[in-house]
């Protein structure tokens, strides 16, 4: 665990519905169970820095770099939220988490950051804002049910546009000055974004924090498939980037070779099969 703990302590010293039809979708099944947050930290942390530590000995060149590189950006947005934790108290921060891959690598960074923050941070939840669409996958839902389980997230859910969303969620907790979101730069609006920006002229007051703002596609499921997390179902049906039901379909870059599985409907390959970031959203409505 002492890569983890060196990351902090460098840190802190410096169109139609797109699900898929009932006959082919996997019933999501939650096996949580409620463990204390600072259990679920210390295994997070064991986990990161297991993966930090360990270099195999025999594998691609492709794969090799591919892991040189995550590491980077996993150290990266350790020292990012190390910083964060600096400048705000664990109850004046909290987290965006809408069940998609890019915040789930936020979350799980969280959890291991703050099991060697623990002594000064000892939080009983985290909190948590889940801004969704009035169309949202019961898959997506049943999977943030699942992570507030396993992971004590303070929930709140709120099915309102972005801006109005977290006007609420500020109105709920009004000690709350910094919120973490998963943006990527490849995001929309996320080219120009830092690791700490004020938000814009017209939107509620608070920080936005971006830990994995220099994630890319195939470092966020390296990373995830490395450390064995549980994700939502959907990626494995071919979808790489989640939205409503009215407006994310798999992604046509992943359909197998064959087009459809025995029962005559469309397959594709899991999203973790995808390496481009271009093809990431060409499951996402214009």
């Amino acid at each position: 665990m002492a890569q983890v703990a060196a990351a902090s302590a460098r840190a802190s010293s410096s169109s139609s519905a797109a699900s898929p039809s009932s006959a082919t979708r996997p019933k999501f099944v939650s096996t949580s169970s409620t463990i204390p947050l600072a259990n679920a930290c210390a295994d997070i942390a064991g986990r990161v820095d297991s993966y930090l530590a360990t270099t195999p000995a025999s594998e691609s060149a492709d794969i090799a770099e591919l892991r040189q590189r995550t590491k980077e950006r996993v150290r990266e947005s350790l020292r990012v939220i190390s910083e964060a934790l600096r400048r705000y108290s664990i109850d004046e921060l909290a987290i965006s988490f809408n069940g998609g891959k890019d915040c789930l690598v936020m979350l799980v960074l969280l959890l291991g950051s703050l099991h060697y923050h623990s002594s000064q941070f000892p939080p009983q939840r985290i909190h948590t804002v889940y801004v969704h669409s009035l169309n949202a996958f019961p898959e997506v839902d049943a999977f943030v049910n699942d992570c507030a389980t396993l992971y004590s997230l303070d929930l709140i859910r709120l099915a309102t546009p972005m801006k109005a969303a977290f006007q609420k969620f500020l109105d709920a907790k009004p000690h709350i000055e910094a919120i973490m979101v998963g943006t990527r730069r490849t995001d929309p609006n996320g080219a120009d974004l830092t690791y700490f920006d004020e938000t814009d002229h017209g939107w509620p007051k608070f920080t936005r924090v971006h830990p994995v703002i220099d994630w890319h596609y195939a470092e966020v499921w390296h990373f995830l498939r490395e450390l064995d997390i549980k994700y939502c179902i959907l990626y494995d049906l071919g979808y790489t980037s989640l939205g409503g039901t009215t407006d994310t379909h798999p992604n046509p870059a992943l359909l197998m070779e064959s087009g459809l599985d025995s029962t005559g409907e469309q397959s594709f390959k899991p999203a973790y099969v995808l390496t481009d970031d271009d093809k990431e959203r060409w499951g996402r409505n214009a």
